[in-house]
């Protein structure tokens, strides 16, 4: 039985997940897999860089591995985070139609997140995260993963934020990331003033 046909209908959460979703939501429906670092994840990166600059050429302002298996040490999802700066992230006519004759197949579109793209990848399990040149959140990211791979005591409270939280049921994926949040915020907030 749906959340709906119970009455109790999706949740705000829920409803934002959907909105931002192309096509239907991957649901997890239980816990996070969290896989100790893997020595492969900069080579996979490097590899997946390559493809995504043979298909964009000079439009690709910036690429960079970022997330958690972008940190020596850290336990990740075993997906690669990527971030792709473009000129406009809102301009999909410049971007998406060669992405997705590549293969790509773009999954998340935020608009009201400073233009937020998203692509899952055609030959890795990625998350090809795209902004606008000039974006806050391009330093935002690049600071928390560069914080993370020097700071040892912020390194492992992430951890052990990750692991509790993965341990727990969850219906998609975007839950567990949401939770994470508070933690994220404030080691963000110590690397802006490091």
């Amino acid at each position: 039985m749906s959340d709906s046909e119970s009455g109790s209908g999706p949740s705000a959460g829920e409803l934002r997940i959907r909105a931002a979703t192309i096509g239907e939501p991957q649901r997890v429906d239980g816990v996070i897999e969290l896989r100790a670092y893997d020595d492969e994840w900069p080579r996979l990166y490097a590899r997946e860089a390559i493809r995504a600059v043979d298909v964009l050429g000079d439009r690709v302002l910036r690429l960079e591995h970022v997330g958690s298996t972008s940190v020596p040490g850290l336990a990740a999802k075993p997906i690669i985070d990527m971030l792709l700066v473009v000129a406009d992230s809102s301009a999909e006519q410049d971007y998406v139609p060669p992405m997705e004759a590549a293969g790509y197949v773009l999954r998340f579109r935020e608009p009201e997140w400073y233009e937020h793209r998203l692509f899952k990848g055609p030959g890795a399990n990625i998350n090809l995260h795209v902004f606008s040149a000039g974006c806050v959140e391009i330093d935002r990211m690049l600071g928390f993963r560069d914080h993370l791979r020097a700071h040892d005591s912020d390194r492992e409270l992430y951890l052990r934020t990750k692991q509790e939280l993965a341990s727990r049921h969850w219906k998609y994926v975007q839950e567990y990331a949401d939770a994470k949040t508070e933690v994220v915020e404030a080691i963000i907030a110590r690397a802006t003033t490091a």
